[in-house]
């Protein structure tokens, strides 16, 4: 089997907020800027390929240099590993599985997640970056790419993913996959399916 991972939140913490922390008392006053800007459907026409220097122009001007800062402080955003995951995957990766990384991630930021996590540019046989390719989960494109590239069946693909609509798009991609809520429930699901 095929284990293919998704990264933020899965092996990554991703907190959006910590790149405006700077700028704001609270993380309730954040949540309301993230909430006026739509930030989330904003920073996934990043993860879209959309440019810096296009994301930037695509902001109301009174929003556009804390938006900047994000891109500045995107490190901020990524500390944590998730070691618990990270420690199923070599688990996986012991038992002979075959172990990719399917992300949506901005070209802009994918860089700094590699400099922050080193291990990231270690851990898969291959990744596909959502911001290098053009197409973003839960879009078929993203999930057949990754099989064309490496002459995968989809049917021998396992997805690991957060979002349980990604999690969705993998299955109707013909894909097998596990909607990721904790490393122990997916412990237990991966044991459930004789792959640990």
């Amino acid at each position: 089997m095929n284990i293919v991972f998704d990264i933020g939140n899965v092996l990554i913490a991703w907190d959006p907020r910590a790149a405006f922390r700077h700028g704001f008392a609270s993380d309730a006053e954040i949540d309301a800027f993230l909430a006026e800007v739509e930030f989330y459907a904003w920073n996934l026409e990043q993860d879209r390929g959309r440019s810096r220097a296009d994301a930037i122009a695509a902001a109301r001007e009174d929003h556009a240099a804390l938006l900047d800062g994000y891109f500045e402080r995107f490190h901020l955003t990524i500390q944590d590993k998730i070691c618990e995951t990270w420690s199923l995957m070599e688990r996986l990766r012991a038992k002979g599985h075959g172990i990719y990384g399917l992300t949506n991630f901005a070209a802009d930021t994918w860089p700094v997640a590699l400099r922050v996590h080193p291990q990231l540019g270690e851990a898969f046989e291959d990744v596909v970056v959502s911001g290098h390719e053009g197409t973003v989960k839960p879009e078929r494109e993203i999930y057949d790419l990754l099989c064309r590239r490496n002459a995968l069946s989809p049917s021998d693909c396992l997805f690991i993913d957060d979002s349980a609509a990604n999690a969705d798009g993998a299955r109707k991609a013909g894909w097998q996959a596990h909607h990721f809520t904790t490393p122990d429930a997916l412990r237990r699901d991966l044991t459930e399916r004789g792959l640990l």
